[in-house]
C-alpha cells in the first residue's frame, strides 16, 4: 500500500524493505486505486492471503494466454 507507487517500487528495488529484498528486481504489473486508506488496506490484506494470491495467479495466467 503506497500513495506514490513508483517511489515504493524504487524502495523495494533498492533493498530498503527487508521482506522484499530477496526478490529483487520488482516490476509493477498491476495496481489498484482506492478512495480510502481503510479500503486499500482491506484489499491488500485480501491479496496477501492464500485465496487472494490464488486469484492473482488465475488472472495473471489468463492474461498471458490471451
Amino acid at each position: 500500500m503506497a500513495s506514490e507507487v513508483q517511489k515504493r517500487i524504487a524502495e523495494h528495488n533498492s533493498g530498503k524493505t527487508k521482506s522484499t529484498k530477496g526478490y529483487i528486481p520488482w516490476e509493477l504489473f498491476f495496481f489498484e486505486k482506492h478512495k480510502t486508506r481503510k479500503d486499500a488496506r482491506e484489499r491488500e490484506k485480501y491479496l496477501k492471503s492464500g485465496s487472494g494470491k490464488e486469484s492473482i495467479k488465475q488472472k495473471w495466467s489468463r492474461s498471458l494466454t490471451g
